[in-house]
């Protein structure tokens, strides 16, 4: 079954959610401010990104609101604590099917390639 993770109230989750019932494809939906990850799963989730950074969503205004120094986090320690302590930081819908893809982010004909919906 698909995992989507991501926060109850963001439209992109909604949206993406919305997405998979419309097309029949079954999932389950993990809210990560209720559910935080652990550091495993977040270093398992970096690796599959590109990295800590490229899991940061830059335009949030949780991160512009950061001071400066949280904001160049100089170790995977760094990074974990800081995304543990703020997960709404993380680029969302974080999506995982059981074969281990990983992907994060929503459009429409992203995810009809990524489930095979012509």
């Amino acid at each position: 079954m698909t995992r989507i993770y991501g926060l109850k109230n963001c439209d992109t989750c909604r949206k993406a959610t919305k997405w998979l019932d419309r097309f029949g494809i079954a999932h389950t939906f993990v809210d990560y401010r209720d559910n935080k990850p652990t550091p495993e799963v977040l270093v398992e989730w970096a690796s599959k990104a590109g990295g800590f950074e490229a899991m940061i969503n830059k335009s949030s205004t949780t991160w512009r609101q950061l001071p400066d120094n949280r904001k160049g986090a100089a170790s995977d320690a760094e990074w974990k604590l800081l995304l543990r302590e703020y997960p709404q930081l993380i680029k969302r819908p974080v999506v995982i099917t059981d074969d281990g893809q990983f992907s994060q982010g929503f459009s429409d004909n992203g995810f009809k390639k990524r489930f095979g919906i012509a």
